[in-house]
């Protein structure tokens, strides 16, 4: 379960993937796929979300590994034949900027005043 909170540990990979309109629909295809057959059976893997621009020209992954050693072992994953296709079409149709983070701070919204 996705779990955005400070102090986790927690390893967040946000990929922004830059596509033609055209295309949207099948990067999405594509990444759901590939997190589907086999990135979710990974040790360490926590959760990814897929977010789609609504001018058609971006994909996000937000995904979430429980550390930096969990991920980097996923990372050796692609040289995998199973996975490595799903690479190989993603980077047929879109280009796309990787980055690393942790949660610095969390805001909440106002609470519901009491009724």
């Amino acid at each position: 379960m996705t779990t955005i909170a400070e102090n986790t540990g927690f390893v967040t990979l946000i990929n922004v993937f830059t596509v033609e309109p055209s295309n949207q629909q099948a990067l999405l295809d594509i990444l759901a796929r590939a997190t589907d057959a086999s990135v979710r059976d990974m040790p360490g893997f926590i959760s990814a979300s897929l977010h789609r621009s609504v001018d058609g020209t971006k994909v996000t992954m937000y995904g979430q590994w429980k550390s930096v050693e969990h991920y980097q072992r996923y990372q050796s994953m692609r040289a995998d034949p199973a996975t490595s296709p799903y690479v190989a079409e993603v980077l047929a149709i879109a280009r796309f900027e990787p980055g690393m983070y942790e949660v610095a701070k969390v805001f909440d919204g106002p609470s519901e005043p009491a009724r």
